[in-house]
């Protein structure tokens, strides 16, 4: 079973996220009180713990939620393996896959710091399509 491990938000953009207990996603914004909320097609980001535990395991320093500033920690899911267009419920929210993986900027704190950001390759961007909270321990389901 895929879950939420942690869900993340920060004040600023280009900054690592920080985990809370709750997040609200709301349609055509995204998380509320996220600086990378918006209408736009990368709403929020998710990031899967595996894909964490890779660069972990290179580095000496302990990576927590929120590190490679994505909004939604999951585990047991390959997200990138999805492809754009998949629907998921996390949660009491549905959201539409728009991007995998980004461009990762020069100012980047981990990378600075590991020499690597997992973010480009194996993170996932989604859209609200249903509004709704998201918490950790929320089950992720795809949706056929």
């Amino acid at each position: 079973m895929a879950t939420v491990l942690a869900v993340c938000i920060s004040k600023r953009k280009g900054e690592q996220k920080r985990p809370v207990d709750r997040v609200e996603c709301k349609i055509d914004h995204g998380i509320v009180g996220d600086a990378h909320a918006g209408n736009w097609h990368r709403q929020i980001s998710l990031l899967a713990k595996e894909s964490v535990d890779k660069v972990q395991q290179r580095i000496d320093f302990p990576l927590k939620a929120g590190d490679f500033a994505e909004n939604v920690l999951t585990e047991g899911i390959q997200l990138c393996t999805l492809p754009v267009g998949t629907v998921l419920t996390i949660g009491q929210m549905r959201g539409q896959v728009t991007q995998i993986g980004k461009e990762c900027h020069a100012s980047c704190v981990i990378r600075q710091k590991a020499g690597d950001c997992v973010m480009p390759r194996e993170g996932i961007f989604i859209k609200v399509i249903t509004e709704g909270a998201i918490q950790p321990g929320d089950e992720i389901t795809v949706e056929q």
